[in-house]
Parts: C-alpha cells; sequence; structure tokens
C-alpha cells in the first residue's frame, strides 16, 4: 500500500473558498479517477513563519502501479484545475510505503 501525501500551504485571504474547493472538487475528483481507496486531510496545527494555513491530504493507493497509473493518466489534468489558487498556496508532494499497520485491542 502507498500513500500519496500533499502538504499544502494556502494563503488565509482564500482559506475558505480553497477549503471549499478542495471537499467538494479537488478530492472527490481524486477518488473518482480510482488510483485511490480513501483520502485523509488534516491541518497541520504547527505555525509556519511564512503565514498560512498548512494541511496535509493523504491518498491511499493499493499499489505503486495505480500511484504511477495516476501520475500518467490523471496528474496534469488535476493538478491544473487549482490555477485558480496560484500564487496564493505553496504544495509539496511525497510518496510513502506503508511497511506495517497497526491497531489499538
Amino acid at each position: 500500500m502507498y500513500i500519496y501525501n500533499v502538504t499544502i500551504n494556502i494563503q488565509e485571504s482564500v482559506h475558505e473558498q480553497w477549503l471549499d474547493w478542495m471537499k467538494t472538487e479537488h478530492i472527490p475528483d481524486m477518488l473518482k479517477t480510482g488510483k485511490f481507496t480513501k483520502a485523509l486531510m488534516t491541518r497541520v496545527m504547527v505555525k509556519e513563519e511564512m503565514g498560512g494555513i498548512t494541511y496535509s491530504v493523504q491518498y491511499t493507493a493499493p499499489d505503486k502501479e495505480s500511484l504511477e497509473g495516476y501520475y500518467q493518466e490523471h496528474a496534469k489534468d488535476l493538478r491544473s484545475r487549482g490555477k485558480v489558487f496560484e500564487g496564493k498556496m505553496v504544495a509539496f508532494r511525497t510518496e510513502l510505503e506503508v511497511i506495517t499497520e497497526q491497531e489499538s485491542n
């Protein structure tokens, strides 16, 4: 299992508009690709020196092939849809391989 993590810092002036777009459009569109089984959006609680509000969105992919398929078939289009926020956000992406998952009893 793989996690495609996108960390985004968004300016406060467009924060509410961006958050609504993420929840109602972007994340659902990511899941509709069929490459991810779930998405988890979290707010980073550490204050950034540069200001803004930071979020982490983790998309779970069942295997490396699904993640590669996302990059090849969907990434360019889905990333371009956020152009309305260009210059008002900074994003970086990380791939994580799940080694073990444990739950408490």
